[in-house]
């Protein structure tokens, strides 16, 4: 299977996506929106997407992208996120001058950083990338802040391990495919669906409600502008359920409230613990 990620090769949505589909290619590509295209068009078979990081937050631009494109989640897995400071095999870390890594590993790893002032922090397009930088410009002086996967993959090497300041720091992917392809696991327990409010005072809690008296479990919700109407939203939300008949239930009682609702997909939950080493 030709699964699509954001990122170089060696970038965690590369492991993500080897832990959701075994033996998978890996078909990188530099912006999200590519990574949906891709797949829409048919030149992958999947893609594995970052939705929300345990410390971060969400990736907004990809609730907009499930909405956008005709596919479905499939599938879920939770990453832990180990950062380690990569560089040149025979580098020395008194000698480093320049780390690099995306802005939100950056940030991870504040308390590292602090404790070395004599490194400049850089941010770059992608933790993979930032080490296959460090390794094209042959620069024995600079590093990236990416995972183990980076190091091995671009034959660098590991100067400092697990340096990120929370240890409970997760990444949930989903895998998505098209939706015409896609089949539902029969021990699904989660749904993800977007929806858009009928314009009337209380109509959001009125949905919840609706909700809660079907007795069903609200793990998440989060809210996206609607592109090109000012002041008006999506809401995305994650839902355990229990069985079919209890997802139409939870449709039927949102469509009494919404202008729009969309099944984004239906798939088992990941849970944490299958992380833990």
């Amino acid at each position: 299977m030709r699964v699509a990620i954001q990122g170089e090769l060696g970038a965690f949505s590369h492991e993500a996506a080897m832990k959701l589909v075994k033996g998978a290619e890996i078909v990188p590509f530099s912006l999200s929106a590519e990574v949906f295209a891709a797949l829409s068009s048919g030149k992958v078979d999947a893609a594995a997407i970052p939705i929300e990081n345990s410390l971060a937050g969400s990736v907004s631009e990809h609730f907009d992208l499930l909405l956008e494109h005709n596919v479905k989640i499939v599938q879920e897995t939770l990453l832990r996120i180990r950062h380690n400071l990569i560089a040149m095999p025979g580098a020395q870390l008194y000698a480093l001058k320049r780390v690099y890594s995306h802005p939100v590993a950056l940030a991870q790893c504040r308390r590292f950083l602090a404790s070395h002032p004599e490194m400049s922090a850089f941010a770059y397009y992608d933790t993979a990338g930032s080490v296959k930088h460090v390794m094209e410009q042959r620069d024995m002086h600079a590093a990236g802040i990416a995972s183990a996967a980076a190091a091995e993959c671009y034959g660098a090497q590991i100067l400092s391990a697990g340096i990120e300041d929370n240890p409970e720091n997760y990444t949930r992917f989903l895998l998505v495919l098209r939706a015409a392809e896609a089949q539902i696991d029969p021990e699904a327990n989660k749904i993800s669906l977007a929806f858009s409010l009928v314009n009337r005072p209380g109509s959001l809690s009125d949905a919840l409600l609706e909700l809660k008296a079907l007795g069903t479990n609200l793990t998440k919700i989060e809210s996206r502008p609607v592109h090109g109407k000012p002041w008006e939203y999506i809401f995305y939300v994650d839902c355990q359920i229990h069985g079919a008949a209890e997802e139409e239930r939870v449709l039927e009682a949102l469509g009494r409230h919404c202008g729009m609702v969309k099944e984004l997909g239906r798939y088992r939950e990941a849970r944490t613990e299958e992380n833990h080493d």
